[in-house]
């Protein structure tokens, strides 16, 4: 093959069933603050580091009506004034096991297993690092077995659920009675910072925090894992990435980034479907990483996609907020629960820092032999 043949990831091995998606779930910290909120504080607080023209645009931004609310990992919005490192770290750590634990037991009872049914935990963050990783607080919150197979990914940024669930679906392609339990969890408030800079403030108005957990196997019940993408563009790395500066974590963001992210999306998104003689028309359902209203629309042109397609991507954003990477999961969730008809092809998408996109197309094999 090519430097640039495409490389897919196919998830039929052998006979019978392949890994299947049995069961998404989610969880967001209570304190939740709506973007009228958001400015009363931020004006109140931190008028003080901006220019008049500065605040003009934190404004603009906050008064966007693609969002609504967000939830925050935090118990008053004070903490973000004066949080040094260590006790944002600490904040970090605590909300991030506690969220990723809640998503997780829904997700195990949905299906009716137990904690002790799991065997393989793949968790995914880019806003706080500790080590050992996050692995080790979930498995110890959770109870889970002490001696499944354990692996943190880092640094994928937005784009990381669909990589998290590439590497689930590789595992159980090894361990075929296994159970693979996939995990994002992001508080994006523990990167808070406030500058005069435009990629801070589109940041301050958009992200929100929260935690998304899938459980893939090989049994007979749920979505099937027919393949998936990746298109990695590092020549673009610095329209998206986060930056230390006086070790803090700084978001960066382009204002180029909807004109970058939408060819990424749609080389990934091609590379699932012409090989199976599929366009994007033939694909019901879209759970696209909300990373703005100027990307969701971009991509949706590159794509051809008619506004209705991405309606379950922008209605996350609406009530959530960006969450990073589990954003893309928490509309996945949403629209298994309004349900998918038998044969219906599904296409989740995210994108984030790298610059990469990832494409994981599934379908409902529900009925078929």
């Amino acid at each position: 093959m090519g430097k640039n043949s495409p490389k897919l990831n196919n998830f039929r091995p052998g006979n019978g069933a392949g890994v299947r998606l049995a069961a998404v779930a989610t969880a967001t910290p209570p304190f939740t603050a709506d973007q009228l909120l958001a400015e009363e504080f931020f004006v109140r607080r931190f008028s003080q580091h901006l220019g008049r023209r500065y605040l003009a645009m934190l404004k603009k931004f906050l008064t966007h009506p693609s969002i609504r609310q967000r939830h925050f990992a935090f118990d008053s919005p004070e903490c973000l004034v004066e949080e040094d490192p260590d006790r944002r770290i600490a904040r970090f750590t605590r909300w991030a096991v506690d969220l990723a634990a809640a998503a997780s037991l829904k997700a195990l009872a949905r299906v009716g297993l137990e904690p002790q049914d799991v065997t393989a935990l793949i968790v995914h963050t880019c806003t706080g690092y500790i080590c050992p990783g996050l692995t080790s607080y979930i498995l110890e919150k959770l109870d889970l077995p002490r001696d499944i197979r354990t692996y943190d990914l880092v640094g994928i940024g937005c784009g990381g659920a669909v990589p998290t669930l590439q590497a689930g679906s590789e595992y159980l392609q090894a361990h075929r009675g296994g159970v693979a339990l996939c995990v994002s969890v992001e508080i994006c408030s523990a990167t808070f910072q406030m500058e005069e800079d435009l990629g801070l403030l589109m940041s301050n108005a958009l992200f929100g925090d929260g935690a998304a957990a899938a459980l893939l196997w090989m049994r007979p019940q749920g979505l099937e894992l027919v393949a998936s993408s990746n298109q990695h563009q590092p020549e673009d790395r610095e329209a998206i990435r986060y930056v230390y500066k006086n070790g803090k974590l700084f978001n960066q963001l382009s204002r180029a980034l909807p004109q970058v992210v939408n060819r990424a999306v749609a080389a990934a998104v091609q590379k699932v479907l012409e090989p199976r003689g599929l366009t994007a028309g033939d694909v019901a359902h879209w759970a696209l990483h909300g990373g703005g209203e100027k990307i969701i629309t971009a991509v949706a042109r590159e794509l051809g996609l008619p506004p209705e397609k991405l309606s379950p991507t922008r209605e996350t954003m609406a009530r959530y907020g960006n969450m990073s990477s589990p954003s893309a999961l928490f509309t996945l969730k949403d629209i298994l629960n309004n349900g998918i008809r038998p044969g219906d092809w599904l296409l989740l998408a995210s994108f984030g820092a790298g610059l990469s996109a990832h494409a994981l197309l599934l379908r409902n094999v529900s009925g078929e032999q």
